[in-house]
């Protein structure tokens, strides 16, 4: 448990380490020497319409990485006067259901220390449980995340194929290229800073991947109107049309959730505190 809460406070920081870094690569260096074209027009610039692209891929990453951990899914254990004491936890942690409960697919969880409404997973790199009120935000974190690091990416390796005077058009040489260049560091042949370019080239790729990757599989839970808890759990939940499981998740201003970052909105959970 010591090491799951030390990894809670060490991935945030991680996080927000990686996006200053990749920040300032993109603005101070790959836009500045890269898009620079004398021919075209200040206002069609390729560095003004890339960094453009890249300031609203970041934006909304950013932007949704924050109201993830702004909108922490509340504490039903108060909410719903379940007390508090080692009883009442030890309840949620053997699956049992407490009297006082009548919300289904509740969870306790251990780091967040709070019982909360279609738990679906506990995010490190947010420090924060994810849950029906701000799955929209984390479906669209990684989702923008995923696209700044393919951005950042390529940007990268427009940089390194003019640095080095190497072509990427063979998909070997992009694999080859952190063992020739840890040699050719070493041997003085190569910058610091474009080798830094060059880890940062893997590390945008291994980001990216696993950001893709958890919002495809969030989204085909989310069609088939499934957590991750859920699955784990082995739980049958009720069978509905994959257009209900996405307005439920995304509101019915699914559309301005994509451009901009904003809260989640309407949710089953909420009708149902009401009710």
């Amino acid at each position: 448990m010591l090491v799951l809460r030390l990894l809670n406070v060490v991935a945030p920081a991680y996080f927000l380490c990686i996006s200053l870094v990749t920040f300032v690569l993109q603005i101070f260096l790959f836009i500045p020497s890269m898009f620079r074209d004398p021919s075209t027009t200040p206002l069609f610039s390729p560095a003004l319409l890339h960094g453009a692209l890249f300031l609203f891929l970041s934006a909304n990453a950013l932007g949704n990485y924050v109201l993830v951990i702004q909108s922490s899914p509340e504490d039903l254990g108060k909410s719903l006067n379940l007390g508090e004491g080692t009883e009442v936890v030890a309840d949620w942690l053997d699956g049992s259901r407490f009297p006082g409960s009548a919300l289904p697919n509740t969870h306790y969880c251990r780091l967040c220390a709070r019982v909360t409404q279609r738990h679906d997973h506990h995010c490190f790199f947010t420090g924060n449980c994810i849950g029906s009120k701000n799955m929209r935000n984390f479906v669209m974190f990684c989702l923008y995340t995923s696209l700044a690091c393919l951005d950042s990416l390529v940007a990268g390796m427009a940089y390194i194929s003019a640095a080095l005077s190497m072509s990427f058009a063979n998909p070997l040489a992009f694999l080859t290229l952190l063992p020739h260049s840890i040699s050719q560091f070493f041997s003085g042949a190569l910058l610091s800073s474009e080798m830094f370019v060059i880890l940062m080239l893997y590390l945008w790729l291994g980001i990216g991947l696993a950001c893709a990757g958890f919002c495809c599989h969030q989204m085909l839970l989310i069609l088939r109107g499934q957590t991750r808890y859920q699955v784990r759990k082995g739980m049958v939940v009720r069978a509905r049309p994959w257009r209900e499981n996405l307005q439920e998740v995304f509101g019915k201003r699914w559309l301005l959730g994509l451009l901009i970052p904003v809260l989640n909105v309407g949710s089953d959970y909420r009708g149902q505190k009401e009710k």
